[in-house]
């Protein structure tokens, strides 16, 4: 429920920006790491590599991402954060912050470290299983 309800606010907060259902994760984590290739930005999203394809397809018509093509492998394309996504990416990132901020407001600094630290706990458990079901596998349950 706080994930959905941080990602709505979110994409409304950011539709000004020509940013749609979650597009602002696929810019900041370009515009982190610079040259990442498609794959490897799907895998940190957490979506498959269409879903991907699509979003960042989009972010490159609206002039928000770019891609280069490896110089050595010209079946690799990186992608890169244009000028228009680097005013953006900040303003994202501040958002992010906010939200973090209101999200813990009357948890003091040790609680909210606890937390930080089994949410990883959480996200390390859940983690084998999406990477188990995407490669279609079913679970035993």
């Amino acid at each position: 429920m706080i994930a959905r309800s941080l990602d709505s606010i979110a994409n409304i907060e950011f539709k000004d920006y020509a940013l749609n259902k979650g597009q602002y994760l696929y810019l900041v984590r370009v515009f982190e790491n610079p040259g990442i290739i498609q794959e490897h930005l799907a895998e940190m999203i957490k979506v498959d590599r269409t879903t991907a394809a699509r979003s960042v397809k989009k972010l490159i018509t609206n002039e928000i991402l770019t891609r280069k093509p490896d110089p050595e492998n010209k079946k690799i394309w990186h992608l890169y954060a244009t000028d228009k996504g680097k005013r953006i990416a900040p303003i994202i990132i501040r958002e992010n912050q906010y939200s973090n901020e209101r999200a813990l407001s009357g948890i003091s600094d040790d609680d909210a470290k606890k937390l930080a630290t089994l949410l990883e706990q959480v996200n390390n458990n859940i983690n084998e299983d999406w990477h188990y079901v995407k490669k279609g596998n079913h679970r035993k349950y």
